[in-house]
């Protein structure tokens, strides 16, 4: 057998070469497009479709009227294809525009009307493959139309129907340029197939499919390229944004070491290693007198820039607190008075305060709901002392705390510390745990206060290895040297 190329034929060949060149390279440039893996994997079926169809169009045609059995049984084939891959493409259509006009919540109906229709059109197209319902082909096999032709548009309409409802109803929603798309897509080849009632020969349906589709997908891969270009210098932005505000953190807390060089009656260290970019633990430690060191350490409910804010103005009140009362009671009640007048975010904070007296080595503290600290005296081992606990600051106005001393005698450390040190989780969440920590301290007593806060980070590192930060890790350790004689 062979196929005569006329005019019209060439013309079609040439039509589909160039609608599957195409979207051939439309698919490869989608591939490298700056958009979701989902969306890309969504375009590129779409285009294989859009190819498969005009493909098995033009099949068609091409051996429309060849006599023989085994073109008879390719054309019944080829024609279910062609039909059922119209209704996917129709399908795919509506689920593109509902997505953007409905949330998902809301389409969930409309999806599932969407499926529905589609099942009917499948189904129709199996018992045309089988039976004589919407098309047929003689015996010259030469495809004729049915009566109920109409039924193989059926589905397709009602979902382009749909599609034109939710155009105008949300046009809010599109962007004039995904609209006319939109339009574009759903006309053309109506109009094509209108040109093609007084021009059979030539598949105009082919150049409008093509052209109406790839123009529609680099509208919208153009838009999301320029929203993911936008996003992209939003992002970075907001980047410099938080290496600024890490950077402001880190300069509100004490970070040069030693702090005091000329000082040989006390050693200390301290650091916060913030899950996030900013966080919400501090520390702080600062001389109220020549004979007082104030130290404090605290958790704030929350993270990242919420709680740093949250941080940075506790700390400054508690300072400032301590620095004029210079007793850890008042000021913490002073503190968690003036941050509950305006705590419209009900956030909190946990705070150990002591005030260490220099000379005599009396330790005296107070407790807002933070976690026990860490006690070791000369020739003994580290241990946890359960302190009294009071309430957390901003939670409650009219709070009281309770005050309480620990002598600490020359060579004493004490060792402090937040929640997200004990609660350090490993990948099969099993916490780090307080038993743990008090075990690392003793694993190398004689350390300094720097030695001893790099032990217990890279003991905590070895424990969760691979798994994520949840919670900022503060530490702060003191070693009490006491005054020459």
């Amino acid at each position: 057998m062979t196929i005569t190329l006329g005019i019209p034929n060439l013309i079609n060949f040439f039509m589909i070469s160039m609608g599957v060149g195409v979207c051939g390279l439309f698919i490869l440039q989608i591939r490298k497009a700056p958009i979701r893996r989902q969306i890309r994997r969504y375009f590129i079926l779409f285009l294989w479709m859009v190819i498969g169809y005009i493909t098995l169009h033009l099949t068609r045609e091409l051996l429309n009227g060849r006599p023989g059995e085994a073109i008879r049984i390719a054309l019944r084939l080829v024609t279910f294809f062609e039909f059922l891959i119209s209704g996917f493409m129709t399908f795919m259509l509506s689920l593109m525009i509902l997505y953007i006009a409905l949330p998902e919540k809301n389409g969930k109906t409309v999806l599932k009307i969407l499926v529905g229709v589609l099942a009917l059109h499948t189904a129709l197209m199996v018992v045309s493959q089988f039976t004589d319902l919407c098309y047929l082909f003689d015996s010259a096999n030469v495809y004729r139309r049915t009566k109920l032709y109409l039924l193989s548009n059926l589905a397709p309409a009602l979902m382009i129907a749909q599609d034109i409802y939710l155009l105008i109803r949300f046009r809010g929603k599109f962007t004039r340029r995904t609209a006319v798309a939109f339009w574009i897509y759903l006309i053309a080849p109506l109009l094509a197939m209108l040109i093609q009632s007084f021009y059979a020969e030539v598949q105009f349906i082919i150049f409008a499919t093509v052209g109406a589709a790839v123009n529609m997908f680099a509208v919208i891969t153009n838009d999301l390229t320029k929203k993911y270009e936008d996003q992209r210098v939003e992002a970075s932005r907001i980047d410099t944004e938080l290496t600024m505000a890490t950077r402001i953190q880190a300069d509100m807390l004490p970070n040069i070491f030693p702090p005091f060089p000329d000082r040989k009656d006390f050693d200390i260290y301290a650091s916060m290693k913030p899950a996030k970019e900013v966080g919400g633990d501090f520390y702080d430690f600062f001389l109220i007198d020549e004979d007082s060191l104030g130290l404090v350490i605290a958790d704030v409910s929350g993270k990242g820039v919420p709680a740093a804010l949250f941080m940075m103005a506790s700390n400054i009140l508690i300072q400032n607190y301590a620095m004029m009362k210079k007793d850890p009671k008042a000021a913490l009640e002073a503190a968690n008075e003036q941050i509950c007048l305006g705590n419209r975010e009900e956030m909190f904070v946990t705070v150990w305060l002591g005030i260490l007296d220099l000379k005599t080595g009396l330790l005296t503290a107070a407790n807002a709901g933070h976690e026990y600290p860490i006690l070791k005296n000369p020739g003994g081992k580290f241990e946890i002392y359960k302190d009294k606990h009071g309430f957390v600051i901003g939670g409650m106005s009219g709070i009281k705390y309770k005050p309480y001393e620990i002598q600490l005698e020359k060579g004493s450390m004490l060792f402090l510390y937040t929640d997200g040190v004990a609660e350090a989780t490993d990948a099969a969440l099993e916490q780090y745990g307080t038993g743990r920590l008090v075990d690392a301290l003793n694993a190398k007593e004689a350390a300094t206060p720097r030695e001893t806060i790099e032990n217990i980070y890279a003991s905590v590192d070895a424990f969760v290895n691979d798994a994520p930060q949840f919670d900022d890790l503060t530490m702060m350790c003191i070693k009490y040297n006491g005054q020459e004689k």
